[in-house]
């Protein structure tokens, strides 16, 4: 299989898993990438068993708009009931880097309103430690610099995502060669520097649910504490 087969067959197993789950009250949080939109895809022949969604990108709400689904603001509704997302990797305790779509600031705020996170990846993105993939940091603009040399002193690699502005109008730094052992600890510290918007750790709200790509199947994983 290939790493679009598994991810269409996770896409397909989170619909399964939230057919059942759905009423007519329901909002569904929706996050941003290839994995989300094939999920968005197929949330599509559903769209009359819930109320709507909230988009974690501009990308997102328009390929949800597509589909004929109703995207709210987040400011107008009360609740989220599930929040559907990819991943850039995970851990065993379904701790997350996300931030490769450079909508990991919204994708927080989703997150941390909606009432189960269900994260959706392959194989490819389950590993021991984070920090494989280049960590992404939000910032505001005029303190790249700033940002930059803070990130240096914590031990990372910090390289300026050359023509990407976020839907917030800020700037990604991708911090490489940065393991990351301490999820909680280090998503904190990084926070706690002034201009991070925010960074791509979900450790303070990890996922609740992974359902992982394999060839052998769609493998559902809770966190190992």
């Amino acid at each position: 299989m290939t790493q679009d087969d598994l991810k269409r067959a996770v896409a397909a197993a989170a619909l399964d898993y939230l057919r059942p789950k759905l009423q007519n009250d329901t909002v569904l949080g929706i996050g941003t990438g290839s994995t989300a939109d094939l999920f968005i895809d197929g949330l599509a022949a559903l769209r009359g068993l819930f109320n709507g969604a909230v988009a974690s990108s501009e990308t997102s709400a328009r390929r949800l708009r597509d589909h004929e689904i109703t995207v709210y603001d987040l400011n107008a509704v009360n609740q989220v009931d599930f929040y559907i997302d990819g991943a850039d990797e995970s851990n065993r305790a379904l701790q997350l880097i996300k931030g490769g779509g450079a909508a990991l600031t919204r994708e927080k705020i989703v997150a941390a309103v909606a009432d189960q996170f269900i994260c959706i990846a392959d194989e490819s993105k389950l590993v021991h430690t984070l920090g494989a993939f280049p960590l992404p940091v939000e910032v505001i603009p005029m303190a790249r610099s700033h940002v930059a040399r803070e990130l240096v002193k914590l031990g990372g690699d910090p390289v300026y995502r050359e023509g990407v502005a976020t839907d917030n109008g800020n700037v990604i730094l991708d911090v490489h060669n940065f393991a990351i052992p301490q999820p909680l600890a280090t998503e904190q510290q990084i926070n706690n520097i002034t201009g991070v918007v925010a960074n791509g750790i979900f450790a303070l709200r990890p996922a609740d649910l992974l359902l992982l790509g394999t060839p052998e199947g769609v493998r559902t994983l809770r966190p190992e504490h």
